[in-house]
């Protein structure tokens, strides 16, 4: 496999680019592995990845129904932060953030992360207040956090309406400067190059249409590929299937869970000037909003509020995301809107993430991610790795248990309750 360099580039340059090599190998399925990843998403193949590269488990396959990419992780806003509250999601956020700084390097592949910075916008002085109790807490836990007045604001996000006789007046904000920007399709790309180095096998166009069990254990996967069923065993099986669990996991006798699946979507703009510098959020409703390497600006809100398994949105999100978009900055009010798609949330009840052992014994699950999925990819990977390897949580991952919805045990950052569409 070829080594990305200065130099690589410039002597297939030289040569006409007859010299490179596939990313990643076209592999063939075994009869068997150790361990098996249903779902090549960013978190299954950095699952993957860094079983290979930490625990020194190579004998894995990667299982995706599709090509890579096609799921979440080339379908949102590529937001990557760790502003949270409370020390379990603040915890793991973090760590993730940790990964991502050296993460081009050491898969040796330009994920494009850009810490930009994500800034909150505040509209009112009890919103300040709130911010500037998010940001006490995530400096006590060793989070970068800065809370900015009106006036620097203004300074940073220049093309921002802080007149005060704009709708919703931008009293400050809360800054986390080292958050940002990668690129979605990349990091799934960067994952996959890395983890077929190591020998992992990636199988896509691989339908999971069941699961093998003995004695009430899994130990493989019945699988459809190019149009033919094949049973592939395994001594491990992880799920990491995002908004597709619920139907994955019945495949496997698992029929209620705590998560319900519905859309979210995302837009981009046609290309400006840069004028937008971090990710900025609106404090008023819920939009998010940055400008692409293109010029484009990525920007999406609230998940559609009604269960689907469609990777497509409706028209009451796109017009709720707009207005607030030109509310923030007014002088976008006549920008082209060029394409738009959908992702498969798979919404927990608390809104936080499942990394777990389980349901069912020879099975181990990662779900539930709500808005967070593409910035947690790596240390969800990291911790899926762990738990899978050792049969058993890290202590970043301890927390994210489905017992803790039975148990009463809830990891609820905004306070909403056990109602999945409000968080």
């Amino acid at each position: 496999m070829t080594r990305y360099s200065a130099f690589s580039i410039l002597t297939n340059a030289l040569r006409g680019n007859r010299d490179w090599t596939p990313a990643w190998r076209k592999a063939e399925p075994k009869a068997g592995y150790d361990v098996i990843i249903v779902g090549g998403g960013g978190h299954g193949l950095a699952t993957a990845y860094y079983l290979a590269s930490v625990h020194g488990v190579t004998n894995v396959a990667v299982v995706e129904k599709g090509y890579l990419g096609s799921g979440n992780i080339g379908r949102n806003t590529t937001i990557v932060r760790s502003n949270y509250r409370l020390p379990a999601n603040s915890d793991f956020y973090e760590k993730s953030m940790q990964l991502w700084r050296g993460l081009s390097h050491e898969l040796n592949y330009n994920v494009m992360f850009s810490p930009r910075g994500v800034l909150n916008l505040a509209h009112t002085p009890g919103q300040m207040d709130t911010y500037a109790e998010r940001g006490n807490q995530m400096r006590l836990n060793g989070i970068g956090a800065e809370l900015l007045d009106r006036d620097q604001v203004a300074r940073l996000n220049p093309g921002l309406d802080v007149n005060g006789s704009a709708r919703f007046p931008v009293v400050g904000g809360l800054l986390q400067p080292e958050a940002g920007n990668a690129r979605h399709d990349a990091v799934a790309w960067g994952y996959a190059r890395g983890a077929d180095k190591l020998g992992v096998d990636i199988l896509e166009n691989t339908e999971v249409t069941g699961f093998l069990k003995e004695g009430g254990k899994i130990v493989g996967v019945q699988t459809r590929r190019n149009g033919e069923q094949a049973d592939i065993r395994a001594q491990k099986v992880g799920v990491a299937v995002a908004g597709s669990t619920g139907r994955v996991m019945k495949l496997a006798g698992v029929d209620r869970l705590p998560i319900e699946s519905t859309v979210l979507q995302a837009f981009v703009s046609e290309s400006i000037k840069p004028i937008i510098p971090t990710v900025t959020t609106f404090g008023a409703g819920h939009l998010y909003v940055s400008q692409s390497d293109k010029g484009g600006l990525v920007f999406g809100g609230n998940i559609d509020y009604y269960n689907s398994y469609a990777s497509r949105g409706n028209l009451p999100v796109w017009e709720e995301v707009t207005s607030e978009l030109v509310a923030m900055f007014p002088n976008f009010a006549r920008l082209r809107l060029l394409r738009s798609w959908g992702g498969i949330m798979d919404m927990s009840m608390d809104g936080s993430p499942i990394i777990t052992t389980g349901p069912v014994d020879g099975m181990f699950l990662n779900a539930g991610w709500c808005y967070g999925g593409f910035k947690a990819t790596p240390a969800s990977g990291w911790c899926f790795a762990h738990t899978i390897a050792q049969d058993k949580p890290h202590d970043l991952n301890a927390a994210f248990t489905l017992d803790r919805f039975k148990d009463g045990r809830p990891i609820d950052e905004l306070g909403a309750g056990p109602t999945p569409w409000y968080h």
